[in-house]
């Protein structure tokens, strides 16, 4: 009978709950009585989790009233346009290959080669191979000029056990005769090996190890790894745009490197980009071919490449300026329109705090910076303990798997059941196989831009803390004794900032596989660029703003206000147990006084700020036009184009010229324009999903800013809402 009570108790426990959330709004409003609850039956968004509070994001520039928005409704509500380093905007144009560079792509055309004496070339040859090897090639190319078809026809040169000799033949065609390829066979003594000449027909023609049937080779050009016939005219990095939905950039990557059959490390790019999102970003791969990766776009599915070019340099993390964002955030409302214009116009004159937003710090309930602390005091066990053990609100397949190694300790059972993007709990798993009881070696197993984010992010911990403190202290207007700022004394250098991307696990994401995207590289070093305290011949000569205000990312080659926001570094992380002047141990990459540090503004004004409010009745049509979208409108009005022409179709492209939310030139149109027609073009859409009865009408606010890459949209988001930017918070808002 207890029994039965207990579980009526528990059923009635969750209605209650869930009763609450509903009619209260937010997790956050049941903290009062929590102490009535056992934690365990609260559902996954009940549970405890990180709060922007917890690292030190508390503060606003602005003092408006904030008003409801839901960010992230639909991936496409969040669009990202990386902008290069010279301040251009990358975009998706196109999907297909040059023709310039699609013809590198077929068959080498020897016609302009051949007809003509190659006496000399053969002569250099015959020094080089001898009369028996020179001889065989004049054979070939007399064929070749007599116009007899030798496509499968080959040279096999002499054997020579001597590679030095045989490399030297190789290059002999690369550099002399170009319309030929060479290859190395086996010769008839193990220590031998054969030159072997062919026409060269060009491509890669799916050789190397992915190729599905090596055995049919016979047939392709010799170059195993496709790079020796390379032409000279041509850079060796084909540079291109991905466009990607609602993937991060490794995985779009992943999916394009197995398709071409090489390593994905063979690409490079400047900065990852947001999942949960619609993003276009440049990225460069080695000696591929255009058309052979323009092909792949019949093929990928949420990812598209675009706008080929060959360049000389592949890409860098860190070589952009930042990123251009497109951001609607639904179901607007607030006590007045007015106050959301208001906020609209206060962001685009005032800007935010430029904190690091909580992807930063992990989406689980062990936030990053936790097990950065841990790792700068030294305590390898704890931090270990910190990425394996169980946590709250994780999955429950995931949770199963934690609790099973805490208590069996089963390596290879919870190797077999953990899964694969949990990267940083295999890794540490896999090296405590190897090495039991090793902790700090197990830490060192895991990727090392995984491994440093953990210290940047007590890092950026430190630094939001310092930054909500100024702004309590001393306001956002103006500048005090004691600020740190960028000298104007002497010529300043370029600035340089973290890589970080926004939102990088997705709404969805208990791991922390996908966190080393926001630290793709350690902080940059400040080379030559000055810092200074300001003091009080700046402050009468009026020299510095407040958007010249700085605070430093803790490191040892940096200085701190010498103000009262000095001591907020020392004291915080001494609560911590950490020295930021001394180490606890001798380990060089998880110690703040073995990093360099960095700077970062403190207030971020939007470039190119844009917004306007939009009405919309179906909350499945996107509000912004992709990249993607504007090549399908192009397609379209191109066929339209033609229809109108053989069938006077004029009421059609007028029609589609008005139905995109962006002009072709890249301008936003105004608000009342789009609010009406996206309800004409949704209107059928909505009678098919709701049987012919009108939904009710909500209201949208668009945003399209441009911000350096270290900072966060999500935080200027936060600065007009007024509320959490947590992804739990904005889950229970879609409830």
């Amino acid at each position: 009978m207890l029994k039965t009570l207990c579980s009526k108790l528990r059923s009635h426990q969750q209605l209650l709950t869930k009763t609450l959330q509903q009619v209260l709004g937010h997790p956050k409003i049941l903290k009062p009585y929590n102490s009535f609850f056992d934690q365990s039956l609260l559902p996954v968004t009940m549970m405890k989790t990180m709060d922007e509070s917890d690292v030190g994001i508390s503060c606003y520039i602005s003092k408006l009233p904030g008003f409801r928005g839901i960010l992230k409704q639909r991936y496409s509500d969040f669009i990202v346009n990386e902008v290069d380093l010279d301040g251009n905007v990358v975009h998706l144009t196109s999907l297909e290959a040059p023709a310039e560079v699609c013809s590198e792509d077929k068959d080498v055309n020897i016609s302009d080669q051949l007809n003509k004496s190659y006496a000399t070339e053969i002569e250099s040859f015959r020094s080089l191979a001898g009369n028996s090897d020179a001889d065989k090639l004049k054979g070939l190319i007399d064929k070749l000029n007599s116009g007899v078809d030798v496509s499968d026809e080959s040279v096999v040169l002499s054997p020579s056990s001597d590679k030095l000799h045989r490399t030297a033949i190789h290059n002999f065609f690369k550099e002399r005769l170009k319309f030929l390829v060479t290859d190395a066979v086996d010769g008839p003594e193990d220590s031998s090996k054969c030159v072997r000449v062919r026409l060269n027909k060009g491509g890669n023609n799916g050789r190397g190890r992915f190729s599905r049937k090596r055995k049919d080779r016979n047939d392709k050009p010799y170059d195993s790894r496709g790079s020796d016939s390379w032409p000279e005219h041509l850079g060796k990095f084909l540079r291109f745009h991905l466009f990607k939905e609602n993937k991060d950039t490794q995985e779009a990557l992943n999916v394009i490197a197995k398709m071409l059959g090489v390593q994905p490390r063979s690409f490079g790019f400047a900065g990852t980009k947001d999942k949960r999102a619609v993003t276009t970003q440049r990225v460069t791969v080695f000696k591929q071919r255009a058309s052979r990766v323009a092909a792949l776009n019949e093929r990928l599915i949420g990812i598209k490449v675009g706008d080929f070019c060959h360049v000389k340099e592949g890409l860098l993390l860190g070589q952009l300026y930042g990123n251009r964002f497109t951001i609607t955030l639904r179901g607007v409302s607030a006590d007045s329109e007015d106050i959301i214009k208001a906020s609209a116009v206060a962001l685009g004159e005032h800007g935010f705090i430029n904190y690091f937003g909580l992807q930063r710090f992990g989406s689980s309930s062990v936030p990053t910076h936790l097990i950065g602390a841990a790792l700068l005091r030294g305590e390898w066990k704890a931090a270990v303990s910190l990425i394996l053990d169980p946590r709250e609100g994780e999955k429950n397949a995931i949770s199963t798997v934690r609790e099973y190694y805490k208590e069996s300790g089963d390596i290879d059972g919870t190797l077999r059941q953990l899964p694969r993007h949990l990267v940083a709990e295999r890794a540490i798993l896999q090296c405590l196989k190897k090495s039991p009881g090793n902790c700090l070696q197990a830490l060192k197993g895991i990727p090392r831009t995984l491994r440093m984010m953990y210290v940047h992010s007590y890092q950026s911990y430190l630094w939001n803390h310092a930054a909500s403190m100024r702004v309590q202290k001393h306001g956002f207007d103006q500048v005090v004794l004691g600020d740190l700022v960028y000298s104007k004394e002497q010529p300043k250098e370029k600035e340089t900032f973290v890589a970080e991307c926004e939102d990088v696990n997705g709404n969805d994401m208990d791991d922390y596989s996908n966190l080393d995207e926001t630290s793709e590289t350690d902080l940059p070093e400040e080379k030559n660029i000055s810092v200074k305290a300001i003091n009080e011949e700046d402050l009468i000569s009026g020299t510095y703003t407040i958007e010249d205000v700085l605070l430093p990312l803790p490191g040892s080659r940096v200085i701190y206000p010498s103000n009262d926001i000095g001591e907020v570094y020392c004291d915080l992380a001494q609560k911590d147990g950490i020295s930021l002047t001394e180490t606890a141990h001798k380990i060089k990459e998880f110690s703040i006084t073995n990093m360099t540090g960095a700077y970062r503004r403190v207030f971020q004004k939007p470039k190119d700020f844009e917004w306007e409010l939009l009405s919309y009745t179906d909350g499945t049509i996107p509000l912004a036009q992709t990249d993607f979208d504007a090549i399908a409108k192009s397609v379209k009005k191109s066929k339209v184009r033609e229809e109108k022409s053989t069938n006077g179709s004029e009421e059609l492209a007028a029609d589609y010229g008005t139905s995109s939310a962006i002009s072709e030139g890249g301008d936003m149109l105004p608000g009342k324009g789009r609010e009406e027609k996206i309800n004409s073009e949704t209107m059928q859409s909505e009678k098919s999903q709701s049987g012919g009865n009108a939904q009710e009408s909500q209201m949208a606010l668009k945003l399209s800013f441009t911000l350096p890459a270290s900072c966060y949209a999500t935080m200027a988001v936060r600065e007009l809402l007024k509320t959490s930017t947590s992804v739990a918070f904005h889950k229970s808002l879609n409830e």
